[in-house]
């Protein structure tokens, strides 16, 4: 009997303490909101200068936001150092071509390394969702909407309970999935699948449960959000099975500023655009490239007429060094005088590779939507990307009966495909850039905008009335 007066007593003084907190931080937000004059959205973007697509996304639901209501005040969270507010603006205009008409205010949160993976070389997802980067967030700033634009659920609920806002999300991708259960029930080795666990059965069988278990917390915590958005067909089908909140989730496609591709004359490289993350699969390009300069061979139109040019971000010092061991798989394979790297490009030079190159290269297992595929379409780029997720359900699609590009899931695969599509008579690539570049007005930024305000009118109208 202590023991359950005692736990009684311990469950009753953390009710009281999550109470008085709850309290004081709606203080601090009536508090703000009244000295500001107007409500006030925030998102929690940790990494907002890092240039990807997911920046991309912050960027033009900012422009929107901004330009459809003008007594609202917009805050990003961002754990990004060594840069000022002025120069992660400046480098949305150079990689985006996104000038933003209103001030955003900048938080910058001290403690970004809690989210980097490297913190927690075991339990990495229970590391990253849990932390309490959240806290530091919350008691900097407290909002009126708040708004996760990077995939971590598990803020939804503190923002919502303890600090009185309302909440939404947009997700690029499900921190856990059922691919991802498979992986490991398959015991197949992976970039997040360890051989020492692919190997033994105990510990396949433990993380099984582990990833069982974070889902259900996930989708608990997911389900706090009052707009779900999300970004394909695919992640569309992981989120509605995870979170179960249907009435709330929709499919908001990703901007991609086609129109500045569109605009500029197609002139022979084969380019891959993507960050210089493990999933993106770097490695796949580099060794099918290697199979394809073998198939060539030295003839005409053969090694020498042929480049390969990977553009992408580096967002830490980790994909830098993974950058370092592509280069060294280049030299292993003798093909690193046939490979480019560029890294951190600016838009305008990203465009000019783009516009130039014969073959748009893609190849991550499960891709969740694929900005870098849609550029190179609207490029008037062939594009060859992976057979599986967002490429291959709502973008690499017939258009109107035509084909719009290639798909392939292997190494041999993709060299073949690329062989196939150097072959091809001018008439017939013609055909396909025409089908595909007509194909993507539909992920345009103006679209995105569109859909992005009609999935968030609801709530705004609520917070700014």
């Amino acid at each position: 009997m202590p023991c359950v007066y005692l736990s009684l007593a311990l469950t009753l003084l953390l009710l009281l303490v999550l109470l008085g907190l709850r309290a004081w931080l709606q203080g601090r937000r009536k508090t703000r909101r009244a000295q500001d004059g107007g409500p006030a959205v925030a998102f929690f973007h940790p990494y907002c200068n890092a240039g990807g697509g997911g920046e991309r996304v912050l960027w033009c639901s900012l422009r929107a936001l901004m330009n459809r209501y003008s007594n609202v005040s917009f805050v990003v969270y961002t754990g990004d150092k060594g840069v000022t507010g002025e120069q992660v603006l400046e480098g949305a205009r150079q990689r985006f071509n996104i000038t933003l008409p209103r001030p955003v205010t900048f938080i910058f949160l001290r403690h970004r390394d809690l989210v980097e993976a490297a913190s927690y070389p075991h339990f990495t997802l229970s590391g990253q969702s849990t932390n309490n980067l959240w806290w530091e967030a919350l008691t900097a700033f407290v909002p009126d909407l708040y708004v996760d634009s990077m995939g971590y659920a598990f803020t939804l609920p503190i923002f919502r309970y303890l600090g009185g806002c309302k909440v939404a999300s947009y997700v690029h991708y499900p921190t856990v999935s059922t691919d991802m259960l498979s992986v490991v029930r398959e015991r197949n080795p992976r970039f997040n699948n360890a051989d020492f666990i692919s190997r033994n059965p105990v510990l396949s069988a433990l993380k099984v449960l582990y990833y069982c278990l974070f889902a259900l917390l996930y989708g608990l915590a997911g389900s706090c959000s009052d707009v779900v958005m999300v970004n394909s067909t695919w992640t569309l089908g992981h989120i509605l099975a995870l979170w179960r909140c249907p009435s709330r989730t929709s499919v908001v496609y990703p901007p991609c500023d086609v129109r500045a591709f569109l605009d500029v004359p197609k002139c022979h490289s084969i380019v891959s655009v993507g960050q210089f993350r493990p999933e993106k699969d770097h490695p796949l390009q580099i060794r099918a490239f290697a199979k394809l300069l073998d198939r060539k061979g030295d003839g005409p139109g053969g090694r020498e007429a042929l480049r390969l040019v990977l553009i992408g971000g580096c967002r830490n010092q980790e994909d830098e060094d993974r950058v370092l061991r592509l280069r060294g798989l280049c030299q292993e394979l003798g093909v690193s005088d046939r490979v480019d790297f560029k890294l951190n490009v600016p838009f305008d030079e990203l465009k000019r590779e783009l516009v130039s190159a014969t073959i748009g290269l893609h190849t991550m297992w499960n891709e969740h939507f694929g900005i870098g595929v849609v550029e190179c379409m609207a490029a008037g780029t062939i594009v060859l990307a992976h057979k599986s997720g967002g490429p291959k359900l709502d973008i690499v699609v017939p258009h109107e009966g035509r084909q719009t590009g290639f798909l392939a899931d292997s190494e041999d695969s993709y060299a073949a495909a690329m062989e196939t599509i150097l072959a091809l008579t001018p008439l017939a690539k013609l055909e396909i850039k025409r089908a595909a570049r007509e194909s993507v007005g539909r992920f345009s930024d103006q679209e995105f905008e569109a859909c992005f305000l009609a999935a968030t009118e609801a709530l705004m109208n609520q917070m700014v009335r």
